[in-house]
């Protein structure tokens, strides 16, 4: 085998971390904020704030399995979101405004306590996040969380890499949640393949994606692929040798249950027999889509049925579109589903689908995995079912015109600038849309908007997977080359001002800045 490297557990923590550790634990919001503060006015390096924050809630936050079945009656049971919340902190502390530079792990830490054991909390058992969202009374002491998988040690298997990385997933895909953890440790211990393991890593989050929406209520909604690129992303922020705690807060739960696989395979079978499984020569070509057919693609996905979708990236592949070319359009498709999305509760299909869209981007972006091609089906069949989910769910919006406020088309771009994000912390989506596509058409700078709307979607908080969604929008419009790239920046905001807010929104933000000295 390989020659191996050991991943170091964590030492003891300092009193500061401890203390932290301590409030978190507790569930006590207030408290873990104040001591996050002080660590802030210590100057501690975010790289080691998001390293002790990990290794806090790991233990805590993974469930048994991600459905209950409870008097006839299915119940899905909700992911983690502190992960999530963590990756997002390093990029976004460079996007927001200087002042706002530590608020995206402020707004971290403000959820942790509430996101601890969610299991427990949607069987009313513990307090929370979602004991808090379903209204389930909560009537004794907060108990301490509890470990559904504890750690493992790893467990190294011989063989060529390929046939380890297929034993691996096999034993993802049957369920063994912490075999497949122990084989996971020990791929990881062999350095020169540990790039192929986290590329599978990814791939088997991205692979797993619920086949249906209307009238469903357990979802995968690609959970999975984002827990397995926040781990990635994480542990290579952070250095390997010292990201076993990521390794335990991420890796587990890509095998816990339930798992869905049929829309991949509808994309390994669509590969095979339309394709003649060409992924490897597909995978090379680099051929713009013209805007005519990217348009035809975004009609077809938003409109049509998931028969028309296939047929439609069939032939531009045929045609020598460059697979990531058309992973582009896809983008700009689960955009408009997201400015189609009408009532607060029916964000989820939108806001999920587009991330999915955006965690394939980074897929194809990091790894050159060989069955990527089959993915470019997923998301396509996955934004089609999210339109069609929209449009046949009441309270949605369809296609319209905004119309921009008297006047704005002769205001500065200062102006516009704090009209919009006044209209963000407001909530005020559709001023939202209107404003930022006033400043688009009047041509202004668009590194200002940038900064204006990652602001807003890390001031707005109390469950901190939003600001995640917030900044995928704004990361595939820094490298997308669709032709209709703009259309994020207006998802971007609609979703920043729409999506349902828990408690009151701007609470962390307020505390934050008193705390900090900030100006609000």
């Amino acid at each position: 085998m390989a020659s191996t490297a050991l991943m170091t557990r964590e030492s003891t923590p300092t009193p500061d971390y401890a203390r932290l550790e301590e409030r978190i634990v507790a569930r006590d919001q207030k408290g873990a904020s104040d001591v996050l503060y002080g660590l802030f006015k210590q100057h501690r390096p975010a790289i080691e704030i998001l390293r002790e924050t990990v290794r806090i809630h790991a233990p805590f936050t993974h469930v048994p399995y991600h459905q209950r079945l409870d008097d006839g009656i299915v119940k899905f049971v909700n992911n983690d979101h502190c992960l999530l919340s963590e990756r997002v902190g390093l990029p976004l502390m460079s996007m927001v405004r200087p002042e706002l530079a530590w608020l995206p792990l402020a707004q971290t830490v403000w959820y942790m306590p509430t996101g601890l054991d969610p299991w427990n909390q949607l069987l009313g058992k513990a307090p929370g996040h979602y004991t808090r969202l379903y209204e389930i009374a909560v009537h004794e002491d907060p108990p301490t969380p509890e470990i559904h998988w504890p750690d493992q040690e790893p467990l190294r298997i011989d063989g060529p890499i390929g046939e380890r990385l297929n034993h691996w997933l096999t034993l993802v895909q049957r369920g063994e949640v912490l075999p497949s953890y122990r084989v996971f440790l020990g791929l990881m211990e062999d350095v020169p393949h540990r790039r192929e393991a986290l590329a599978h890593l990814a791939f088997a989050g991205l692979i797993d994606v619920q086949d249906r929406m209307l009238h469903n209520r357990s979802y995968t909604t690609g959970h999975k692929s984002y827990r397995a690129r926040a781990t990635i992303d994480l542990g290579n922020a952070i250095g390997w040798e010292h990201a076993h705690s990521v390794l335990y807060a991420g890796v587990p739960d890509v095998a816990v249950g339930p798992r869905w696989y049929s829309t991949y395979e509808m994309g390994g079978n669509v590969v095979q027999s339309l394709l003649d499984a060409r992924d490897a020569e597909l995978l090379k070509q680099t051929a713009a889509l013209t805007p005519a057919e990217e348009a035809m693609l975004v009609e077809v996905i938003t409109r049509g049925r998931e028969i028309n979708v296939i047929e439609a990236i069939v032939a531009l592949l045929k045609g020598g579109a460059a697979p990531r070319r058309i992973l582009d359009a896809i983008q700009v498709a689960a955009a408009q589903v997201i400015l189609e999305t009408g009532d607060v509760n029916n964000y989820s299909m939108s806001q999920h689908g587009y991330e999915y869209c955006n965690t394939l981007g980074w897929f194809y972006d990091t790894f050159q995995h060989p069955h990527r091609l089959k993915l470019l089906f997923v998301a396509a069949s996955f934004i089609q079912h999210a339109a069609e989910h929209q449009r046949d769910t009441p309270n949605n919006l369809g296609r319209r015109t905004l119309t921009p406020p008297p006047g704005a088309s002769g205001w500065s771009a200062t102006r516009l600038l704090a009209k919009l994000e006044a209209a963000l912390l407001a909530l005020e989506a559709d001023e939202s849309v209107a404003l930022t596509a006033a400043y688009l058409a009047a041509g202004h700078d668009r590194a200002p908007l940038v900064q204006t709307l990652a602001s807003a979607a890390v001031e707005v908080g109390n469950d901190p997977h939003n600001q995640e969604l917030g900044l995928s929008l704004l990361e595939d419009y820094a490298k997308t080359r669709a032709h209709d790239r703009d259309r994020l920046l207006l998802a971007q905001a609609k979703h920043t001002a729409g999506h349902r807010k828990y408690g009151d929104h701007l609470e962390c933000y307020r505390r934050f800045a008193e705390a900090m000295g900030v100006e609000v």
